[in-house]
């Protein structure tokens, strides 16, 4: 065993290549998986001194990478037996639930994260909240230094984007109860082309949540949930299955997870509402599939009905267990920018959990000392499907449902968000913007990404209408490190791309559509059309 005082940030990098003059210690999982945590605070003095972070290397006599030491162990395995090799120190990390937006120093109500339980007493909503006294024992630089040791390793559970987080996430579930594909870690991808040819911004980035397991963000809340339920029913709760309302992307996850840990899923769908490729995925998993006349809204409100009457889980972002993996995004953001702020974050938003979850993940970075500040939010809602922006334009006077109408952005075709006051808290804290989309803008901004190499989801094409009319506006400047966050792959809405670039949508232009040419198999009339095209093309 071997330790060292971290430098300050700034020269981390060249302290680690000097002083720690063992390639092994990066190549070994033992790096990120045995990380020691000191029992007690840090004292921060004038000049700081940075915690100790323990790594145990192999032995001398032996050179067999610690993640293959005991032949015929998978990942889990060798996870289980580091731990009880090396147990970690007492860490007093916890969490709970509590009443959604209350003062932590007079709320006397709370439940522990293995309840069952998705309301408070009056009704309100909860929220997932962390010991943030025994999280600031450790200065941010311990933070960072800790995330940035688990990327890209496969080490059980830190290879994933969210459980390399764990610690802020579910801190005191078992290893062997995690439920994970690996999620997160995804691509934050530099619109160059995009940025500059339609906006006139260098600095413009889109994170790429879709490219996941199941082909959404849902997987980073997901992984989160299920892992809860899979202790739970290891401690005998009355938990039969998972259970949700979904518009395609929650369902396609649920059932993806439950799959993986051999838990029912049942799921609710509004019929004729959502895209084929949605809908088979959930199907595959095995998921018992109900097909409702209704919109998603009363999906939803069904399903809460169900889940009060029968051992199912409810997994809807109701349950606020999903918004503590969906915050990891947040903090992989931070972490791909080298824990440089952005300007700004636009998220699509239906449910409206998420622009919350983004909000509690760039937050709490800030709280614990990895940042100074937090970007502004902007949420990005489809004009067929608009509450949250009709109250942020009446000044936030008064909310009222809508009754959502039918929109290529699908997954958010919401009227009644649950989570409207955690979303609206959210803007309010970042001094936030809500923008809308019609049908004709999502569609022709998702052409124009796509021209520029780019293949993303309906709502992502929300999300940069929004950015488009605010860099119109002067809202956002041309300097401005903008994310725009891409929520689904474009692959699962691939009919909408279809019609848009056959002209075969019902009163829209589709400007930007790019049908194939129909030419007859001669060389002459081959040669006629590319002439034509390249006569046209600029060179």
């Amino acid at each position: 065993m071997f330790s060292t005082d971290y430098p300050p940030p700034s020269s981390l990098s060249l302290f680690l290549s000097l002083d720690m003059a063992s390639s092994y210690l990066f190549q070994s999982p033992n790096f990120s998986s045995n990380l020691k945590l000191p029992t007690k605070p840090h004292t921060l003095k004038a000049t700081p001194r940075f915690l100790s972070i323990k790594a145990a290397a192999a032995s001398s006599s032996s050179n067999t990478p610690a993640n293959t030491a005991s032949k015929g162990n998978n990942i889990r395995d060798e996870a289980r037996r580091q731990y009880l090799t090396n147990p970690p120190q007492n860490q007093n990390f916890s969490a709970k639930y509590v009443p959604f937006n209350t003062d932590p120093v007079t709320n006397t109500e709370s439940y522990s994260l293995d309840e069952i339980v998705y309301r408070s007493q009056s009704g309100g909503l909860l929220d997932v909240q962390h010991d943030m006294s025994a999280l600031k024992a450790f200065p941010g630089s311990y933070w960072r230094a800790l995330f940035d040791s688990r990327v890209g390793k496969t080490t059980w559970p830190y290879g994933s984007g969210v459980w390399s987080k764990k610690e802020w996430v579910l801190p005191e579930i078992s290893g062997d109860d995690i439920v994970s594909a690996f999620e997160g870690n995804s691509n934050l991808f530099w619109a160059e082309r995009f940025g500059k040819q339609f906006l006139e911004m260098n600095d413009l980035w889109v994170k790429h949540c879709g490219i996941s397991h199941t082909g959404s963000f849902k997987d980073l809340g997901m992984t989160v949930l299920v892992s809860q339920v899979n202790r739970l029913r290891k401690m005998n709760r009355p938990v039969f299955g998972v259970g949700c309302a979904s518009t395609g992307d929650t369902s396609a996850a649920l059932s993806a997870y439950c799959a993986s840990a051999g838990i029912p899923s049942i799921v609710f769908l509004p019929a004729n509402k959502i895209s084929i490729a949605q809908l088979v995925q959930p199907i595959a998993n095995g998921a018992f599939v109900l097909s409702i006349d209704t919109d998603f809204d009363g999906c939803m409100q069904l399903i809460r009905e169900v889940t009060s009457e029968l051992p199912i889980y409810l997994a809807n972002s109701l349950n606020s267990l999903r918004l503590e993996g969906q915050k990891t995004a947040a903090i992989e953001i931070l972490q791909q920018f080298d824990w440089e702020v952005p300007d700004w974050v636009i998220v699509p938003g239906g449910n409206l959990g998420n622009i919350y979850a983004f909000y509690k993940g760039f937050n709490m970075c800030k709280e614990l000392g990895l940042v100074d500040k937090i970007p502004r939010l902007v949420c990005a809602q489809a004009a067929n499907a608009n509450p949250l922006y009709l109250y942020y334009k009446s000044g936030w006077d008064e909310f009222k449902a809508v009754k959502a109408n039918s929109t290529f952005a699908s997954a958010i075709q919401i009227g009644d968000p649950v989570s409207i006051d955690r979303a609206v808290y959210a803007l309010k804290q970042s001094n936030g913007i809500v923008e809308e989309a019609t049908e004709e803008e999502l569609m022709d901004a998702t052409a124009q990404a796509d021209s520029t190499g780019m293949f993303i989801c309906p709502h992502t094409g929300v999300a940069l209408t929004a950015l488009m009319k605010l860099r119109k506006s002067g809202v956002i400047g041309p300097t401005d490190r903008t994310v725009v966050v891409s929520t689904a792959h474009g692959l699962k809405f691939t009919q909408s791309k279809i019609d848009y670039h056959s002209n075969n949508i019902k009163e829209m232009a589709c400007r930007f559509a790019n049908p194939p040419v129909s030419v007859k198999a001669d060389f002459g009339s081959v040669m006629d059309v590319l002439k034509k095209y390249l006569s046209k093309t600029p060179k």
